[in-house]
This record gives structure tokens, C-alpha cells and sequence, in this order.
């Protein structure tokens, strides 16, 4: 068995040698505008912070894909460095990898998201996946966006002001300061955007440009390294819970 969990890292002996009920987790995000003041590899650099973490505590039980930059983002294009594939492209390709590694025998394969824009595509791959291998009942296929797994995440540390995730906004801009705060650029000096109520519970079409001229929603104002590295912990957390949730499954059930 490797020391290291890494599929980068591997032979494919080594991977043909694997328990095959081995959770395979394959981290997705984005590069994609984060506003004026942060990096445009933000969803990338905090989702391959949040896997480098939860590798560490789950070493030898959980198989790590590297991360997927290449996002669904469109609704950023706007903005000029912004990079996206194609809705269905993307879609495809995230069918593909899963395909991919049912094909290498493996049953229990964790899509997890670090961009908003991946969540439809990614919710579709897992439900398109699933469609086609109906006949069997021992596969696992997931789709999480690590923020959706922490629903008390804003009392992560106790002087967050936001209570919910928002685009280069207090929570991200707080990570990546704990992380590369050379990158971050006078955050304090950024007008709050108003997450504001569209038409909710109602889902909207939208482009960023319909509700933030700068590119941020939220208040990265209020940002701090020491945020960042509580909710660093708090996500981390989380994740890893819901691994082993994938680890202790009995390869039947519907409940895990």
C-alpha cells in the first residue's frame, strides 16, 4: 500500500492493486474572476487546500485525483482572464472521468466541488453516470460542494459577519489571505456587495455583471488570515466526515 494516497503519484500496479471499494475523490474548481482584489485561481487554491488537508487525515483509505482547474463559468466571462468550458463540454468530461474509473473497478466516486458554477453540470454527470449503469446496485456516485457540507460554517469563527458563502467575499478572501496573502490586494478598500433576494426560492438565469459591477458578492472588508484558517478547519472537518461516511458504507444500502 503507498504511503500517499495521490493518483498523480502512482503506478497503474499500484492502482490495480487497490481495494476497489477505495473511495476515489476527484476535486473540481475554477479560473475565473474573483473581483479586483483577488486571484483568479481562488476556487482552484482553496479546493486543493481543503483535499491537501482531508488527504492528510484520510492517508491510505481515500484515493485523490488531482484537481480539475477547468470550471463551468461562464456567468464570469464578462470579465476578462476568466477561463470556462463549454456547459455540455464540462458535463461530458465529468461523466468521462467518473466512466473512467468504473471502468478501473472502482465503486465509490466522490465528485468535490470547489466553484458554484460546477454544481448543475456536476449534480447531472453523477444522475447521467448513475442512468447508465442502472443495472447495478453496488456503485456509489457523489457530488458535494465542500461549503454545502458545513451549514454552520459562519460560526466558524465568532467576528465572521457572513453566514453563507458569497463570490471573493469575506470567507474566500479570509482563506486565501491564510493562504497567499501576497496575492490578495487591499481588501479593506472593497464596497460590500448585497447578496439581495432575486426572486427566491425561484432560481434565476444570471451573468455576474446582473448583480455585482466589480465581481464580488459579499464583504471581503471584514476578511482575515485568522477567519480563513478557522474555516479552513471547518470544512476540512466536514469533508472528511462525509469520506468516512463513503469509507464505512455497506455497498448496498440507500442510506450512508
Amino acid at each position: 500500500m503507498p504511503l500517499r494516497m495521490h493518483l498523480t503519484d502512482l503506478t497503474w500496479p499500484d492502482i490495480a492493486a487497490l481495494d476497489k471499494n477505495t473511495p476515489v475523490v476527484f476535486p473540481i474548481a475554477a479560473l475565473e474572476q474573483h473581483g479586483w482584489h483577488m486571484p483568479l485561481f481562488t476556487d482552484s487554491m482553496l479546493m486543493g487546500e481543503i483535499a491537501r488537508r482531508a488527504e492528510l487525515e484520510l492517508t491510505k483509505k481515500v484515493l485523490f485525483a488531482p484537481l480539475q482547474w477547468l470550471g463551468n463559468s461562464h456567468h464570469h466571462l464578462d470579465f476578462p482572464g476568466t477561463l470556462s468550458a463549454e456547459p455540455r463540454v464540462y458535463l461530458d468530461m465529468l461523466v468521462g472521468v467518473l466512466e473512467n474509473f468504473i471502468a478501473h473497478g472502482f465503486r465509490r466516486l466522490i465528485l468535490l466541488n470547489g466553484h458554484g458554477g460546477n454544481d448543475v453540470p456536476g449534480k447531472q454527470a453523477v444522475f447521467e453516470v448513475r442512468q447508465r449503469h442502472r443495472l447495478r446496485d453496488d456503485l456509489l456516485l457523489l457530488f458535494a460542494t465542500y461549503w454545502s457540507l458545513s451549514p454552520e460554517a459562519g460560526g466558524a469563527h465568532p467576528k465572521l459577519t457572513q453566514k453563507v458563502m458569497g463570490h471573493a467575499c469575506e470567507w474566500e478572501t479570509s482563506m486565501v489571505l491564510r493562504l497567499a496573502p501576497h496575492l490578495v490586494k487591499a481588501p479593506e478598500t472593497v464596497t460590500e456587495v448585497p447578496f439581495g433576494n432575486s426572486f427566491e426560492p425561484a432560481t434565476r438565469g444570471w451573468i455576474m455583471t446582473d448583480r455585482s459591477v466589480p465581481g464580488h458578492v459579499g464583504n471581503p472588508t471584514q476578511a482575515s488570515a485568522e477567519k480563513g484558517e478557522a474555516l479552513f478547519q471547518v470544512f476540512t472537518r466536514d469533508v472528511v466526515a462525509m469520506l468516512r461516511r463513503v469509507i464505512d458504507w455497506n455497498g448496498k444500502s440507500w442510506d450512508g
